[in-house]
C-alpha cells in the first residue's frame, strides 16, 4: 500500500516538499490511515501537518468523542490539531437540506476557513478507491453528466491551495489491513452501514459483485476517471474560449444571452458544455431537479425554427429563444403581472422603478416615446396602470379598427420575458391608451380640443 501511494503521489504531483498540509480527519480508518502515512513521511518531505476535525453533532456524544480522539492521537504523534463543532441540525432546518449535503456544506466551509487561516497549501482527503468506484457508478446509474461519471478528481483548487487524495490508489481492504498493522485503533460510525443511505447500499451490494468479476477494479476505475477528466477538462478549456467570445452578461439583471449563430461552427460536444457553463455562471448552486431533460430541451429550441418560445427552468429560471438570440434570465418577483391606478394628477412608481407622472394641460407635448398626451374629455378615470391582459387591443389614427397588443409586441420583436410587465396605460373602461414607449393610440372620440391629460414616463435611479 505504501509503496503504491507514494508512486501515486509522485506521478500526479499532489504534494510539494516544505508544504502545510491540512489533513481532514474524522477518526475513521480511511483518515487515521492518511493522517498516520503522512507523518511518517513528513519529516523526509518537511511537511507542517495540522488535523482538522469537525463534529458534526449528529451522533450526540459519540461524534464529540470522535473528535476527543483524533485530538488525542495528535498530541501523541505530536501533530497539530484544530477541531469544531458544526451545528449540522440547524443547518439542516434552516436551509431545508438534506443531511448529507449540510453535513457537506458546513464541513467544506470549516476547512475553507482553516486553509486561510493557516495559509496552507494542501488539504489531504481520505477518499480511497472503493469511494472512487462507488461514486462513478452512482454517477452512470442516476446522472447523465460526464462529470458525474468522472468520479472524484484527485486534485482541484480550494482556497488557499489545493485538495489532494493520495488514498485514490488503494482499496478500503489495504486500508484496513494497514491500520492493523500499525496498531490503529479507529473509530467507527455506525450509519456508515446503513444501507438506506444510497452509496452505503452500492457499498453493501453492488460494488462487491463488480470486485468479485475483477479484484483490480479500482485500478481500472481510477484509470477511467483520470482520462475522462483530463478529455473534459481539455474541452471545457475550449467551451471557456467560446464562452467568453459570445456570452453577454447583465450582471445587473442576472442574465445571460448569445447570438444563436455564433454556435453553429462548434461542435454539439463544446455546444452542451458551454450550455453547462451557462448554468454553472447562473445557479449559486445547480438544483438537484436540473436533468439531462433539460439539456435536450435546451437543444430542441436551438435548433427548433420558430420566433420565439420559452422554456422553464428549475428556480425560476426561464430559457427563452427571441428570435435568433437565447437569452437565459431569472424572473424577479418584483415584476411579477401588476394593476395600479393613476390619479391625475399624480404620479404612480412601478416595482421595477418605472415612473408616470399625469397632470392636465391646455398645450401638451406629443413628440418623445415618454411622453403621451389624449383628450380629458374622452378618457374615463381613474387611469389603469397595469400589465397585459387576455383580449387586449389597442387603435390609433391611420389604423383600420384595433390590434392585438400581442401583434404589436411581435411586430416590434419585443422579447417573450418583457411583455408580460410591459406597462400598459388603459383608462376605467378598459381602451388600451399607451404602450408606454413604445405605441401610442387614441380613445374613442377623440378630438385635438382641449384641455388635455398628459403623462410622462422615466426610469428612477434606484
Amino acid at each position: 500500500m505504501e509503496a503504491n501511494i507514494r508512486s501515486f503521489i509522485k506521478k500526479n504531483e499532489l504534494l510539494k516538499k516544505g508544504a502545510t498540509v491540512l489533513v481532514g480527519v474524522s477518526g475513521g480508518p480511511d483518515s487515521m490511515a492518511l493522517l498516520h502515512f503522512l507523518w511518517r513521511i513528513s519529516g523526509a518531505w518537511n511537511l507542517r501537518l495540522v488535523a482538522v476535525t469537525a463534529d458534526h453533532q449528529l451522533r450526540g456524544d459519540e461524534s464529540q468523542e470522535d473528535l476527543t480522539y483524533v485530538k488525542r492521537v495528535c498530541a501523541n504523534w505530536g501533530i497539530e490539531f484544530s477541531g469544531a463543532s458544526l451545528d449540522v441540525p440547524a443547518h439542516k432546518k434552516e436551509e431545508k437540506l438534506g443531511t448529507q449535503v449540510a453535513a457537506r456544506n458546513l464541513r467544506y466551509a470549516f476547512f475553507e476557513r482553516e486553509m486561510e487561516k493557516f495559509q496552507a497549501d494542501y488539504l489531504a482527503l481520505g477518499h480511497h478507491g472503493d469511494d472512487q468506484a462507488e461514486t462513478m457508478l452512482m454517477g452512470l446509474v442516476h446522472s447523465a453528466s460526464v462529470q458525474s461519471l468522472a468520479g472524484i478528481p484527485i486534485m482541484r483548487p480550494f482556497a488557499t491551495g489545493r485538495i489532494v487524495r493520495p488514498l485514490l490508489c488503494v482499496t478500503k481492504e489495504a486500508i484496513e489491513h494497514y491500520c492493523l498493522e500499525w496498531g490503529i485503533t479507529p473509530r467507527r460510525d455506525p450509519s456508515n452501514h446503513d444501507d438506506t443511505y444510497t452509496r452505503n447500499y452500492y457499498r453493501s451490494h453492488v460494488l462487491p459483485l463488480l470486485k468479485a468479476q475483477n479484484s483490480n477494479l479500482h485500478r481500472t476505475i481510477q484509470h477511467l476517471s483520470e482520462s475522462l477528466q483530463e478529455d473534459d477538462a481539455f474541452l471545457m478549456a475550449e467551451a471557456k474560449k467560446i464562452f467568453e467570445e459570445v456570452a453577454v452578461i447583465n450582471e445587473e439583471k442576472q442574465s445571460l444571452s448569445f447570438s444563436i449563430s455564433s454556435l453553429h461552427n462548434y461542435s454539439r460536444s463544446l455546444q452542451r458544455r458551454f450550455f453547462h457553463l451557462i448554468l454553472n455562471y447562473l445557479y449559486e448552486e445547480q438544483p438537484e431537479k436540473l436533468s439531462y431533460v433539460h439539456e435536450d430541451q435546451f437543444f430542441a429550441l436551438l435548433t427548433e425554427d420558430t420566433g420565439n418560445a420559452r422554456l422553464d427552468f428549475p428556480q425560476q429560471l426561464k430559457v427563452e429563444r427571441n428570435y435568433r438570440t437565447m437569452l437565459f434570465y431569472f424572473v424577479d418577483e418584483q415584476l411579477q403581472p401588476y394593476h395600479q391606478i393613476l390619479d391625475v394628477p399624480g404620479e404612480l412608481e412601478l416595482p421595477n422603478s418605472l415612473c408616470f407622472t399625469a397632470y392636465y394641460t391646455d398645450s401638451p407635448g406629443t413628440k418623445g416615446e415618454a411622453i403621451y398626451a389624449c383628450r380629458a374629455a374622452n378618457v374615463a378615470l381613474p387611469l389603469h396602470i397595469r400589465t397585459r391582459q387576455a383580449g387586449d387591443r389597442m387603435r390609433w389614427s391611420g389604423l383600420n379598427g384595433s390590434k392585438k397588443l400581442k401583434d404589436i409586441f411581435i411586430d416590434a420583436k419585443i422579447p417573450l420575458n418583457e411583455r408580460d410587465t410591459w406597462p400598459v396605460l388603459a383608462d376605467n373602461n378598459g381602451n388600451v391608451l399607451w404602450l408606454a414607449g413604445l405605441k401610442k393610440g387614441l380613445p374613442p372620440g377623440q378630438t385635438e380640443e382641449g384641455p388635455f391629460i398628459q403623462l410622462t414616463c422615466e426610469k428612477r435611479e434606484q
